[in-house]
């Protein structure tokens, strides 16, 4: 492919349409922060239960931080982790419930903010190896991106560990999202090495190629780290001419962690909230056009991408937010 300044054509044109997307960052993450819920059990979805308010107020606060799209707190409202409090009976009820916190706060917010829907993983984040059969993963992603779809702008099929992971994912999202032609986007979760691809082993070539014919509108990395956003982002820029971008963590995942092993994730104090902002600023530079943060990143850390971004804007750069 012919370079110009040592820029694809397509990284050009990413570049020339910059509408960026600040992206809200990590809720299960923030609602553990403020006390909110436990780190085990339920996770995100005990405070749907419990205090529903907390998860509105979560929004509004990343939206007062800067986020123009904010995601709904979906992630664990999913069967196999509901069954632990014999609960999995109620996920589209629970689903639907995150999807209308997620609305409310938009629509209370007076700001053009939009709602991402978040079709997450079945089983368990990270593990392409745990990924359900389709059999069993496409009623409960349809039932799901349903319970989602009058409350949402777009679908988010995100922490996507492997390519059958977000084609399962995505072909619910498409189905559910086409009375009000829905966008629907995908973001894959790559391995904490750079350059390594998809935590699946699959590379992003062919990740992209597995979903290919249902023309999605998007694409992202989260919950990894940032150097390997970074390098992802690399790569994709000479891949799509879709609208993409990331939302990395604050996290160090080790190989075999689940919600509730003994295997530890370590939180990372070598990402500041600088490196955070440096990141993103480096991504836009690449062309991308959507940009945030997963778990261990905070409404102060949304803050300082805004900001810098309104700096840009403020200096003469093309550069505009969402």
């Amino acid at each position: 492919m012919a370079r110009l300044n040592g820029r694809s054509p397509r990284q050009e044109a990413n570049t020339e349409r910059k509408m960026i997307a600040v992206l809200d960052g990590g809720m299960g993450g923030e609602l553990i922060r403020r006390g909110v819920i436990p780190r085990d059990g339920l996770w995100s979805a005990q405070a749907l239960i419990d205090q529903p308010e907390a998860v509105l107020q979560v929004h509004l606060d990343y939206i007062a931080a800067g986020a123009r799209i904010i995601t709904t707190n979906s992630y664990s409202t999913i069967p196999s982790y509901l069954c632990k409090a014999s609960l999995e009976g109620q996920y589209v009820t629970l689903t639907a419930c995150a999807g209308a916190l997620a609305r409310r706060a938009a629509d209370e917010s007076n700001e053009d903010v939009l709602v991402a829907g978040s079709l997450p993983p079945l089983a368990e984040s990270y593990r392409a190896d745990l990924v359900p059969p389709d059999s069993e993963a496409q009623p409960i992603y349809a039932n799901m991106a349903a319970a989602l779809a009058p409350h949402v702008d777009i679908f988010l099929c995100e922490t996507m560990a492997s390519a059958r992971e977000a084609r399962n994912a995505a072909v619910a999202a498409k189905q559910a999202g086409s009375a009000r032609s829905l966008p629907v986007y995908v973001s894959w979760t790559l391995g904490e090495t750079p350059g390594s691809g998809l935590r699946s082993g699959e590379s992003i070539a062919a990740a992209l190629d597995a979903v290919r014919d249902l023309a999605l509108d998007g694409f992202l990395f989260n919950c990894t780290s940032p150097e390997a956003i970074d390098a992802g982002l690399a790569t994709l820029a000479g891949l799509t001419d879709r609208p993409f971008g990331g939302y990395p963590n604050r996290i160090r995942v080790p190989d075999g962690w689940t919600l509730d092993n003994d295997v530890q994730a370590e939180h990372r104090e070598d990402v500041t909230t600088r490196d955070f902002v440096a990141g993103g600023l480096r991504a836009i530079e690449r062309g991308a056009s959507l940009y945030g943060g997963c778990c261990g990143i905070g409404p102060d850390d949304i803050a300082a991408l805004a900001q810098a971004l309104d700096a840009r804007t403020c200096s003469g750069s093309s550069i505009r937010k969402w």
